[in-house]
């Protein structure tokens, strides 16, 4: 029997309650698919930070190094200032642990309204596939004259060939799981030195995949495209800046952060990957009960879908389709069940079986990156 060991970083807000819902469906499909779970929580986040003035040292960042994926909750907290616990911490595990993709599926789940008129579940199910490790996100550049009229502040995007090579590869492996369609999207008429190399590896990797059709898509245009005619895509690849905005459009797409995930993919296996719902650390509900966990579930059956587990990440999968097809409503008191309730309804359903049918468009991303 296979075990994983999994790192828990709750973070912080309502991170540890919707995290422990994962870990419960995690554990529920252990249990009927025969694999072994182990966990080790880290105590990351800002109460950490507060107290001890550091975001994560380097000791313990070779600790979360040895196991298999890494789990996160949500991080962001009032009392520390904007930008300190994203970079210090989450970019940098991204980075440290090369984490060259982040994974984005956008998918309708039935009975979850979307502010999409008229849009089926049918019509929408892609993954958007987002380089995670460079472009604007390095951070490098410049501000002169600082604090007077004259000021110039300089910001650099840098896209390197290995970098774009890697995700552009693993796009590919995952279109030939899926519906065989791949579109490219960049803004190459105006940032022509990055488009051109993004479209020449595109172009490349393209002759090594005959099977998947490959198109491109101008960023202002997807924007246009992904929320009326969400059905011509399958897999879209892009850089960091442009999929971080337009997979927050799917997340809208889909009905709201709360029923989005993601996962932080380390490719070459060297280091774990890791899988975070997409919403925020919310501390104004924090505590309340009002926070629904499907989000980190789903990221968590990303999880299970990366160590090879495919039919229990669809499991997982399944069982919170299900469960979000009965809420009146999807977070806050409305919800009809608490946090932890919901948590147990969807390991109830996993453990029994009773998990529903794959409504997905085409194969499941689930089944689909395990196969990756």
């Amino acid at each position: 029997m296979r075990t994983y060991n999994l790192a828990i970083i709750h973070g912080d807000g309502i991170g540890p309650e919707v995290n422990e819902q994962a870990l419960k469906a995690l554990h529920a499909a252990a249990e009927r698919f025969d694999f072994g779970l182990e966990t080790t929580k880290y105590p990351l986040g800002a109460q950490n930070y507060l107290d001890t003035g550091v975001l994560v040292d380097a000791e313990t960042l070779e600790r979360i190094r040895r196991h298999d994926a890494i789990l996160f909750g949500a991080m962001g907290d009032p009392r520390v200032s904007p930008g300190i616990l994203e970079r210090g911490l989450i970019l940098r595990m991204r980075r440290e642990f090369h984490q060259q993709v982040n994974l984005r599926p956008v998918r309708l789940y039935p009975g979850v309204p979307t502010p999409i008129r008229d849009l089926s579940p049918g019509r929408c199910d892609f993954v958007v596939v987002r380089e995670n490790t460079e472009g604007l996100y390095v951070g490098e550049g410049s501000t002169v004259h600082k604090g007077t009229k004259n000021a110039v502040a300089l910001q650099e995007s840098v896209n390197t060939l290995p970098a774009i090579a890697d995700v552009v590869d693993y796009s590919f492996r995952l279109a030939q799981q899926r519906r065989r369609k791949l579109t490219l999207c960049h803004k190459k008429n105006i940032l022509v030195h990055a488009g051109e190399l993004w479209q020449t590896v595109v172009d490349e990797y393209s002759a090594k995949y005959p099977d998947v059709e490959v198109d491109y898509i101008h960023v202002d245009a997807m924007c246009q495209h992904m929320p009326m005619s969400p059905e011509r895509f399958d897999v879209i690849v892009t850089d960091n800046l442009f999929g971080d905005i337009i997979s927050d459009l799917g997340a809208t797409i889909q009905g709201g952060l709360g029923v989005a995930a993601s996962a932080n993919l380390n490719l070459d296996g060297q280091a774990p990957s890791m899988f975070e719902p997409v919403h925020g650390s919310a501390p104004d509900i924090a505590g309340r009960g009002w926070a629904n966990p499907a989000a980190a579930v789903l990221s968590a059956a990303l999880c299970l879908a990366a160590l090879g587990q495919g039919e229990a990440a669809l499991s997982l999968e399944r069982a919170v389709a299900s469960i979000l097809a009965e809420l009146p409503e999807l977070a806050g008191p409305g919800m009809g069940a608490s946090t932890e309730e919901l948590g147990d309804q969807i390991a109830e359903r996993i453990a029994q079986g009773h998990d529903g049918n794959d409504t997905s468009h085409g194969r499941s991303i689930m089944t689909a990156m395990a196969s990756v």
